[in-house]
This record gives structure tokens, C-alpha cells and sequence, in this order.
């Protein structure tokens, strides 16, 4: 059995991880940026060790950084979790040279799994039927159009080697293909470290059905449940649950048989989940993802499977601790995930809202598990994914499943920062929902979220007064391990020293009263925290109402800026790189008269 594993991730699945690993006897290393520096998974671990940077390009993505710690720590393994290295072979194959277990698939399944366009050539070998689209990366955006031209619009691009809907872009016409194009390789460049794009056809009302499968060194594949994940925004899950229900007779049994045929066809080991698109009684082959899904506890719950104790026991050679009869037989009940994220979803815009949790409170209660990286204090930054925490549901019936998340939810406390819980509860209670007649689009073209109210961001007031003496607890870093470090000190103001740069550009707030992006004022500001990446005007130019301005950066999803009023561009404040805070003036445009 592994001795000592590095986890190359933060938030909560690295926190998911270090209690697996924990519970197994085994020793854990946390790495971490400097805005983790008191992330709960670095409390968690028996070790941690400093990557320095803030964003994931400076730290959770940055190879070499990695590959010091692992060697640094003495750790016989490194677990991905999902995200950053999860799905890159190169890391694998580098982890692998220094002699130490990648907790993964082997880097060639990674190849051709990862990479969407050649995965879909292994699910033909293994007999699944493909989405149609191309079977080669895209090299222009002329060939996207004559694709869109040829099959139909709407047409999708899809990141190569990504997955989550980061770096996917719906396009409804030639016209909008330049620049979806872009926007969708510099999501994939930024998240994924790739740029690779390819194009597939749209599907107009389809669901979102996986199955999870787990595979061993020695030949051995079993497909653990199916899972549907098709209420989506942004084409990224909200909400998830297993099985997938209403399919017909035979259906969730097809596609388990056609994942594990997918996936012996690449010799895979370890946890996958392939990915279906289910339409008018059809299923068609989306894509594999060579790693742990966000979504694996549905499974879980209604199997009694570890996942990640099963994908550890698969990496030290192991067999599966079951047969698939065996599996079969484990399942039972209904399982439900949902996606804590911190976005404010009033009127379904769903936009970024970073900042720090002032208040965290778990639900509790039979059949209730709750997920999360995050405690009371912590923070919430721009620079990764939005994900809060998971509440994860079991009842014995769908229905009971239903109640009981609605339930929970209720009782689930975040305050500091806008969440989705009020999408989800409004998700969760409509006849759509019940009556499973929801597709991957419904959340955008069906729910109607203009009246729901996102609360709990008020921060609470400071305490007044303090003892003479207080205790103060620091971090102290040796050649780059973390220590933690507690002192009794006089209570004097702490004096901030070497601090963050500034902004490259001042900001300048909007004066009270004047109008918001919406309001047609003119006055167009960040609706949120994020980093200019385009500028899209000039000073002079004239535009309409919508027309795009800039695009914004938040939580690794670009945001397009648009003008709220007719008129003409008097002043742009920002350039691209900058930094931005919520209520931030961008662009000034002089209304027409």
C-alpha cells in the first residue's frame, strides 16, 4: 500500500482526498499558493508545502513547482483530483520518472481519452455512437464555419483537452465564430493549459447522462451507476443525481456496456466517467474523463463505494474489490448533488461573486453529506474555480431524495458571498424537474429565476474591545514547508508590510445615485471582481445597447460587458491585464441625444 500521497489540488477535493487517504493510514501533503496559504486543505494535511504565485498558472499549474514539492515531501504518490494536472499525460509521465505512482489512469489512455477528438475515435472502436463533428482539432476558425455551414447551427466549441464547460462556446451563426473562436481558446489555454479547440454539432434539447466506471492494472472494468447532470448554466452542472432516471428499459445498462467497451479500448485503469448526450431515446458519445468527477459522491451514495479509497487501492496494484454483478447488486435508492458555487443568480445571470465567507453552517441530518474546502472566515478568490462545497443527498425513492436536498438546503448557512442556492431550491421545486422534462438547456431558456433573492452577504459587525494579551497564529515557511506556528502577544494593530501592488490603473467608483450597467446611464461598471482580458471598443466608436465593450475575466469564465445605452464612447479606464473590483467604472459613453 502507498505510504505518503501528495494531492495536487486545493479546496474540496483535495479536502475529499485527505480524509480517504487518512482513513487508510496513509500520510498527506497539501501544496499550496500563497491566497491558500490557511486553506482548510493545508490545516488538513500532515504536511504542506508552498508553491508561492496566486494564480494557477503561478502555483497548482505550474509543473516544476510540483514536481520540487513531490520530491521535496518524500511522497511514493500524487493524486490530481480533477482540474489543473488531472488529465495532462505529460505530468503523469514526469511523476512516473521519479518513481512515483500517478493516481490515475496510464498516461497513454490519457492521451487519447483527454484529448476529446481522439477519444471519440476510441468510443467507435468500442462501438458507441458519436455526436457528429470533427475527429481533428480545429486549425481556423474558417473551418468551424464551413462545418456550422454544412451540419446546421447552432454549432459548439469544445476545448480539446478540458472538460466542465470551461473554454466551450456556443455559436448561432458564421458571425459570431471569430470571436467564440478566441474566447474559447484562451478559456482553455487558461484553465487547462492547452489551446486545442474542436466543433461538434448542437443538439437542441438533449440531456446530460453519464456512467462512472472504475478500472484495475489487471484487466479488470466495471461501471459503478449512470448519473444525469443536465440542469446546467453556462454548460456547467448544477445539479446531479444517480441514477439517471426516466430512461428507458435498457438504456443505463447499454451505456454502461458501451463506456467499459470505450475504455478497455485505451487499456484504462482507475475512475472515468464517460459522458453521454441522451436525446428522443437515443444516447450518443460525448466524451471520456480520465479522472474523478465533481459529481462522484452521487455514486457513492447509492453504492456504499469509496471512489477514492477504490482509485488509491487501483494505483498500488491492487485488484477491484468487486465484480460487477457484485456492483449491480450494491445499488440502491436515489442519490442528489448540488453544487454549492458562489455566483449571484438573479435573473439567471449567474455572475461570479468572490469574496470571503463570513459565515459557513453544514446541514446535518439521515442521509446528508456536505462537501466542502471552505470554513467560516475563508475566502472565496477570483483566481479559481467558484465551487463553495457539495451537498450530497440519499433517499430511498427519488421523490424522498427531492424532499430531503430541499430540506437541507434550507438549513444550509452561507453568508458573505452570493451563492446558487436559490436556483437550486427554485430547480428542485419545478413540475419540470419532477416530471424529468428538463434538457441541458433548460435552466437558461425555461426557469424563470427573476424573482428569487440572494441574501447572507452581509458581513457581521467587528467585536469591540480585546484582552491585554491575544493569541496570534502565523505560518512560518522552511525551504518551503509550512509550519504552523501559535503566540500570546500584546494586542497591537498588525502593520502590513510588502503588501500587494496596485492595480495598474486607479479605480474609480461611481458617484452615489448614478446609474449601474443596466440602468442606461451610460456609466458602465464591473459587475464583478475579475482581470480585463479585451478590450472590444475605442474612444469615438458608437454602439447600440448590448454591444460588447469589454471582456472580464472571472473564476477562469470570461464575461462579455455590454453597453446598457446608445451613444458614443467617452472614456475607457481600463486595459486589458487590469485588475477590477465590483462597482469598478470600465467604459463612460456619452449618451446620444
Amino acid at each position: 500500500m502507498l505510504k505518503k500521497i501528495l494531492i495536487a489540488n486545493r479546496g474540496e477535493i483535495a479536502v475529499r482526498v485527505i480524509r480517504a487517504a487518512r482513513e487508510m493510514g496513509i500520510q498527506t501533503v497539501a501544496v499550496y499558493s500563497e491566497l491558500d496559504r490557511d486553506s482548510m486543505h493545508v490545516r488538513l494535511a500532515d504536511e504542506a508545502y508552498a508553491l508561492g504565485g496566486q494564480t494557477a498558472a503561478e502555483s497548482y499549474i505550474d509543473s516544476d513547482k510540483l514536481l520540487d514539492a513531490i520530491r521535496t515531501s518524500g511522497a511514493d504518490a500524487v493524486h490530481p483530483g480533477y482540474g489543473f494536472f488531472s488529465e495532462n499525460a505529460d505530468f503523469a509521465r514526469a511523476v512516473a520518472a521519479m518513481g512515483v505512482e500517478f493516481i490515475g489512469p496510464p498516461p497513454e489512455a490519457m492521451d487519447e481519452m483527454s484529448d476529446k477528438v481522439s477519444s471519440r475515435q476510441a468510443a467507435m472502436r468500442g462501438g458507441a455512437p458519436i455526436v457528429p463533428g470533427t475527429t481533428e482539432f480545429a486549425q481556423s476558425a474558417d473551418e468551424i464555419r464551413d462545418f456550422g455551414n454544412e451540419n446546421g447551427w447552432p454549432a459548439v466549441i469544445k476545448a480539446a483537452f478540458g472538460g466542465g464547460g470551461r473554454g466551450m462556446k456556443v455559436v448561432h451563426g458564421p458571425d459570431q465564430v471569430d470571436d467564440a473562436w478566441a474566447s474559447a481558446q484562451r478559456e482553455a489555454k487558461s484553465f487547462f493549459g492547452r489551446d486545442e479547440v474542436y466543433v461538434e454539432r448542437y443538439l437542441t434539447w438533449p440531456r446530460h447522462v453519464e456512467i462512472q466506471l472504475v478500472g484495475d492494472k489487471h484487466g479488470n472494468c466495471v461501471w459503478v451507476s449512470s448519473r444525469d447532470c443536465s440542469a446546467q448554466r453556462r454548460h456547467q452542472k448544477l445539479i446531479e443525481e444517480a441514477p439517471a432516471p426516466s430512461l428507458p428499459d435498457g438504456v443505463e445498462e447499454a451505456m454502461g456496456e458501451a463506456a467499459v467497451k470505450a475504455a478497455q479500448a485505451v487499456g484504462y485503469y482507475g475512475a472515468g466517467t464517460v459522458e453521454f448526450i441522451y436525446q428522443d431515446g437515443e444516447f450518443f458519445f460525448l466524451e471520456m474523463n480520465t479522472r474523478l468527477q465533481v459529481e462522484h459522491p452521487v455514486s457513492e451514495m447509492i453504492t456504499d463505494i469509496d471512489l477514492v479509497e477504490w482509485q488509491i487501492r487501483v494505483a498500488a496494484g491492487e485488484t477491484l474489490p468487486m465484480t460487477q454483478e457484485q456492483v449491480d447488486a450494491s445499488r440502491r435508492g436515489h442519490s442528489i448533488e448540488i453544487r454549492i458555487n458562489a455566483e449571484d443568480p438573479t435573473d439567471g445571470k449567474f455572475l461570479p461573486a468572490p469574496g470571503p465567507i463570513t459565515k459557513l453552517v453544514p446541514p446535518d441530518g439521515f442521509g446528508v453529506r456536505f462537501d466542502t474546502g471552505y470554513q467560516s472566515g475563508d475566502s472565496i478568490s477570483q483566481f479559481y474555480d467558484n465551487l463553495v462545497g457539495k451537498l450530497v443527498v440519499w433517499g430511498r425513492t427519488r421523490e424522498v431524495a427531492i424532499a430531503r436536498t430541499i430540506r437541507a438546503l434550507e438549513e444550509l448557512v452561507v453568508e458573505g458571498v452570493a451563492t446558487t442556492i436559490p436556483a437550486d431550491l427554485a430547480i428542485l421545486r419545478h413540475p419540470d424537474f419532477a416530471a424529468m422534462e428538463h434538457s441541458t438547456k433548460w435552466v437558461e431558456e425555461r426557469l424563470d429565476l427573476s424573482g428569487i433573492s440572494v441574501g447572507g452577504t452581509t458581513p457581521p459587525p467587528q467585536d469591540e474591545g480585546a484582552p491585554e494579551l491575544v493569541r496570534r497564529n502565523t505560518t512560518v515557511e522552511v525551504n518551503g514547508k509550512r509550519f504552523d506556528v501559535s503566540m500570546w502577544v500584546p494586542d497591537q494593530p498588525v502593520v502590513a508590510v510588502g503588501g500587494a501592488a496596485a492595480p495598474a490603473k486607479k479605480r474609480e467608483k461611481r458617484a452615489a445615485g448614478g446609474g449601474g450597467a443596466g440602468g442606461g446611464s451610460g456609466t458602465i461598471e464591473a459587475p464583478m471582481q475579475g482581470t480585463i482580458v479585451k478590450v472590444l471598443v475605442e474612444v469615438g466608436a458608437t454602439v447600440e445597447p448590448g454591444a460588447g465593450l469589454v471582456v472580464l475575466e472571472a473564476m477562469k469564465m470570461e464575461n462579455q460587458i455590454n453597453a446598457d445605452t446608445a451613444g458614443t464612447v467617452k472614456e475607457i479606464k481600463v486595459a486589458a491585464g487590469d485588475t477590477v473590483g465590483g462597482g469598478d467604472v470600465l467604459v463612460i459613453i456619452e449618451p446620444a441625444s
